[in-house]
């Protein structure tokens, strides 16, 4: 079962219209009007392109294992990330999560899409990290979903949203340590029926950090059935 788009209501089909006219989108890194990241800036977006760890995607001087890939292996088959998480990326990512910029995700996936259609992944079905329901609830959409949508639109995967689940809140990753990343979302999700049964998952979300949530998403696939497990986020933190 694919996931399928949240029903608009008549007030947001009157109100979206006039917000953009009245506040019209701008680059969030150059400033140019009616456009929420334009082509010139994307270009000069920090990609990439570089050796990084074959299970990570940590950037490295030379293609190999990390250190901490090297002490403790992941419990996915890899992640890679498109961009450094850095600069007017961060600006864009921040509002894309916390000022309703959802017009972001349009431009956010197309810069995902550049990065899949150069390094594909051995996958069939998009699935976004998901947020807990009393968040989704405060924020009203889940970034991972929007930008899960853009890129199988544009790269012909489905994408799977209720395929998994965060059953339990966890506290913001943002000013945790790395082992206490691991002990926060330790069990807090779960696959919620058989549709990923043998398949091939591309997990994806907005930032990767220490991948604690990823690995975390990982072991409920697997337990779910999902037959291989691959991560891909828009950006990476150092």
């Amino acid at each position: 079962m694919s996931s399928r788009a949240p029903r608009i209501l008549p007030w947001q089909v009157v109100v979206g219209p006039l917000l953009d006219l009245l506040f019209p989108p701008r680059c969030v890194v150059c400033g140019r009007v009616d456009v929420w990241l334009c082509a010139e800036c994307t270009a000069r977006l920090p990609w990439i392109t570089g050796p990084v760890c074959i299970r990570c995607g940590l950037p490295l001087d030379l293609p190999s294992l990390c250190p901490r890939c090297r002490e403790t292996p992941l419990r996915l088959e890899g992640i890679r990330s498109a961009l450094l998480f850095q600069g007017p990326l961060r600006a864009a990512i921040h509002q894309l999560k916390y000022r309703h910029a959802r017009g972001l995700a349009g431009p956010l996936g197309g810069v995902l899409a550049r990065y899949w259609k150069a390094y594909p992944m051995p996958v069939d079905v998009i699935v976004p990290v998901p947020l807990h329901p009393s968040r989704l609830r405060r924020r009203g959409y889940n970034q991972a979903a929007l930008l899960a949508r853009e890129l199988g639109r544009r790269v012909g995967l489905a994408v799977e949203e209720g395929a998994l689940q965060r059953v339990r809140a966890t506290l913001s990753q943002m000013r945790l340590s790395a082992a206490d990343r691991r002990r926060n979302v330790e069990g807090a999700f779960r696959c919620a029926d058989g549709r990923l049964q043998g398949r091939r998952v591309l997990l994806l979300d907005d930032v990767c950090t220490t991948g604690a949530t990823l690995e975390a998403c990982a072991d409920a696939l697997r337990a779910g059935g999902a037959e291989t497990v691959w991560a891909l986020t828009l950006a990476r933190a150092p």
